[in-house]
Formats: structure tokens, C-alpha cells, sequence
């Protein structure tokens, strides 16, 4: 599709999904978007995932096309007319390559940052999937051990509520936000048994989510993943 500016392969996604107070998210709120509620309840969520067989306007990348993308993001919802638009605002975008972070931040304004990062993925009788990310001198990471059966996403669940997202919304500026595209089929998900989290969300996202260091995620997800596409065209309002 000539709409199409970026392909690639998202795997092994995990999502470590914090309860937080509307009113810490709202500074990083688009204009012309509001938070979304599961249960009465918002959400952020610290990401992990591989990002695999990338091409840019259908070339592939041979030397930047694979490599771990850590992010915190909160999830929103855009409502024109009748139809109800579910999608994701960044706070931050962690990768490993330079290059990825200032062409993303200087095409379309995004939060990314450029630091060390690594993973270590062994699927066997179970999957082990570890992702971890270097600030200041530390090293911080996600791990979880999963099923490695396959299980679809049940209606009205969390897992619902926290994928099932096709739209970003980026904050330009105080009175423009851009919105874009994202699509992929309906995940696959994996029973989570275990799972260990050490990250300095103060260092990382800022003091407004110290809090987040000595707070038990209100539930730990994670899907098989796919192919997923980008458009290049955004809508700015």
C-alpha cells in the first residue's frame, strides 16, 4: 500500500499494566482525546517487545531492522459521531539505535530515546522472554516464563482493553495532536506463570511515577504478536 510507511514484525509483546489516578496522565493528554476506563480504572503500561523484519516504504532494514522496543504508554480514546476510535498515547519510547529515535522524533514528533538495551528469548517446553534496558548506569528489565499454548481474546477483558488499540494519538502541542494508524489482526495471548519487574520508573518516566517502583502491576499480559503496519499519513486536529 502506497499509504503504508512501515512494516514489521512485533513479537513476544509483554504488557505490566499499572492502576494509576486519572490526573496524573491528563498533562500528557492530546488535545481532542480522552482517557479510557476499564472497570473505572486507568491504566499505564510498561511494554516489551521485539521489533523484527522492518521496512520502510516496503525496503527493508538491514542493519536497524531488529531490536528491543521498550515503552510506558496510557491508553485513550478519540469519539466522532458515532464511532469511537481506541487507541494509545506514548510517554516514552526506548530503543537502541540512534537513528530509529531521531527519525521517529523528527518525522512525526514522538518521545523516543536511544539507550543500551538487550534481550534474552528461549522458547522451549515453556517461554522465557527478558528484555532489559540501561539508564544512568542500571540495568533495568521485565522477565516473564509463559504457556507457550495459544489462547484468543476473550470479549470485555483486560487483555481486550489493553490490545485490542489501532490508533495512536501524539501531543504536538498544547492545541494539536496527530493521530495515526496501526494494523494487525487479533493477538494470540499467553497464560503468564511467572514474572519479575526491575525498573526505576522515577529515573526513567519521571518523579510522577516513583510511585510505580514498589507498586504490584494490577495484572501481567502478554501476546504471540504479528506483522504489524504503519501509515504514513497522519491526521493533525
Amino acid at each position: 500500500m502506497a499509504n503504508t510507511f512501515l512494516k514489521a514484525n512485533w513479537e513476544n509483546l509483554i504488557m505490566a499494566n499499572y492502576e494509576v489516578e486519572p490526573s496524573i496522565l491528563q498533562p500528557y493528554l492530546p488535545k481532542g482525546v480522552e482517557l479510557d476506563f476499564y472497570k473505572y480504572k486507568t491504566y499505564v503500561s510498561l511494554v516489551g517487545f521485539m521489533f523484527k523484519k522492518t521496512s520502510l516504504f516496503g525496503v527493508p532494514i538491514p542493519f536497524f531492522g531488529s531490536f528491543e522496543e521498550i515503552n510506558l504508554r496510557f491508553y485513550v480514546r478519540r469519539v466522532e459521531g458515532k464511532k469511537i476510535k481506541k487507541g494509545v498515547v506514548f510517554i516514552n519510547e526506548t530503543v537502541p539505535f540512534k537513528i530509529v529515535a531521531l527519525l521517529a522524533n523528527k518525522l512525526y514528533k514522538e518521545h523516543y530515546i536511544s539507550i543500551p538495551t538487550k534481550n534474552k528469548i528461549d522458547i522451549a517446553e515453556y517461554k522465557h522472554i527478558n528484555y532489559e534496558w540501561k539508564m544512568k548506569d542500571k540495568w533495568n528489565s521485565i522477565t516473564v516464563q509463559s504457556d507457550t499454548n495459544k489462547y484468543k481474546i476473550e470479549p470485555s477483558s483486560i487483555e481486550e482493553f489493553i490490545f485490542e488499540r489501532y490508533f495512536g494519538f501524539t501531543k504536538i502541542s498544547p492545541i494539536n495532536t496527530q493521530e495515526y494508524r496501526i494494523q494487525h489482526p487479533r493477538w494470540n495471548t499467553h497464560k503468564i506463570l511467572n514474572y519479575t519487574i526491575d525498573c526505576d520508573f522515577g529515573t526513567m518516566y519521571g518523579d510522577v511515577f516513583s510511585n510505580l517502583n514498589n507498586q504490584i502491576p494490577s495484572s501481567i499480559i502478554m501476546a504471540e504478536g504479528s506483522q504489524v503496519s504503519v501509515n504514513w499519513k497522519r491526521d493533525q486536529f
